[in-house]
């Protein structure tokens, strides 16, 4: 009879949290916070707005100013991240395609755990949560709390004025510029070759 193989639990580890370069202007350094609960520093800077932050219709110009207004606060289970981040918009009228551009500030608020916190509260839940923000090396990453903030608070059809017309849908221009009695004269396709043959000059006659 052939030996029966003991079956071995498979141990699910959590993937290693990504590197962060604290060269970057959106990785933050916690270290002078000691780990030491109620200790506290307030961080006020000017970064680069990185690419691709926004919607296909309306977003932060990449490198555009962003002025940070923040604190970091630590806490037993890692830091606490509040403030606002003030930016510039820059799209389009989702009515007449006019360049929009505007301000815009954003509230932050998240805590980063330190991974010992995330690795006790995995064991006692019993799975893994990936979307909790980890501090790596005493760094944090910003700009992920940024990215969400911003595309949740940018308006889904941006307008130049509230009360834009749009585009005219037979000529295309634009009509908060046009008169008031602005309009085409519509004629029936069915109509439209009798119209033609009664605007055409008379074919003329053939000499006997």
């Amino acid at each position: 009879m052939p030996a029966s193989r003991a079956r071995v639990p498979v141990m699910k580890t959590r993937s290693a949290a990504p590197r962060l370069d604290p060269r970057q202007p959106l990785v933050l350094d916690t270290h002078e916070l000691g780990r030491r609960p109620g200790s506290m520093r307030r961080v006020h800077a000017t970064v680069p707005a990185p690419p691709d932050l926004g919607t296909p219709v309306i977003a932060i110009p990449t490198r555009s100013d962003v002025g940070l207004e923040l604190r970091l606060e630590s806490v037993v289970e890692g830091v606490l991240v509040t403030g606002t981040a003030a930016l510039h918009t820059s799209g389009e009228c989702g009515r007449c395609l006019e360049p929009v551009t505007g301000e815009l500030v954003v509230d932050l608020q998240e805590l980063y755990a330190y991974p010992e916190a995330v690795t006790r509260v995995q064991q006692q839940a019993g799975g893994d949560d990936d979307d909790e923000l980890v501090l790596v090396d005493e760094l944090l990453g910003l700009e992920p709390v940024l990215r969400d903030a911003v595309v949740l608070a940018l308006p889904m059809t941006p307008l130049c004025n509230e009360n834009c017309r749009g585009l005219c849908p037979q000529c295309g221009e634009r009509l908060d510029d046009l008169p008031a009695d602005h309009g085409h004269e519509q004629v029936d396709p069915r109509w439209a070759a009798l119209a033609a043959l009664q605007t055409s000059p008379p074919a003329p006659e053939k000499e006997s």
